[in-house]
């Protein structure tokens, strides 16, 4: 599937993200170049893996889930996207941005009340309205800076999401193509799902969650 490319990469770069440090990091998927990006006092990381200085570059765009990624909650399928895509990369060479936007932006002690609310059974954005928040209060821009930094002149998106596809290109992200993201659903996060693909518009089919 390929989606028209829009602006060219960074004509927004923010100006109050630096890049802090880096390193080399062996892990069970591989080795990667891993840096640390300081916006204001948020800390994202840049994980990478190749040459990521040229266009087309494979890249996912991934939001802090501490639920889903150390505690290993089954509400979601943040561990499983988050690790598909370091998998990938280390085979296929790009870039994973991980993004201190915890709960779509509101904050763990807000995720964890919305999860209170969905014991209650409100479905995932509706958990977000009754708590007084929008659907998804994340931000991309950091993005570019990041991007500039490392070199990368166009990407190649691992999404299911097409609100962040157009959320990049507003920052002026040059996407060649968006690719799907979806990975093997369970009972416990079905509905999760369900509720991004007919709410949030994700590009789920429902055949998928069967």
């Amino acid at each position: 599937m390929t989606e028209a490319t829009h602006q060219n990469v960074l004509s927004f770069p923010s100006t109050k993200v630096r890049r802090y440090s880096q390193c080399v990091l062996p892990t069970e998927f591989g080795e990667f170049d891993v840096a640390v990006f300081r916006d204001g006092d948020v800390e994202h990381l840049a994980i990478s893996s190749g040459d990521v200085r040229r266009a087309e570059v494979l890249t996912r765009v991934h939001s802090e889930c501490l639920t889903g990624e150390v505690l290993h909650s089954l509400k979601c399928d943040c561990r499983e996207q988050l690790h598909h895509s370091l998998k990938r990369i280390a085979a296929e060479g790009g870039v994973v941005l991980y993004l201190r936007q915890e709960g779509r932006g509101i904050g763990l002690g807000n995720k964890i009340a919305a999860y209170e609310k969905q014991q209650e059974g409100y479905d995932t954005v509706d958990a977000n309205r009754v708590l007084g928040f929008g659907d998804d209060l994340r931000t991309f821009e950091m993005v570019p800076a990041m991007l500039e930094d490392l070199g990368v002149q166009s990407v190649v998106l691992m999404t299911n999401n097409p609100l962040k596809v157009e959320g990049l290109r507003s920052y002026g992200i040059d996407i060649v193509r968006r690719e799907p993201h979806l990975l093997e659903p369970h009972a416990l996060n079905r509905g999760y799902l369900d509720a991004k693909r007919k709410r949030m518009r994700h590009l789920i089919d429902a055949s998928d969650l069967e």
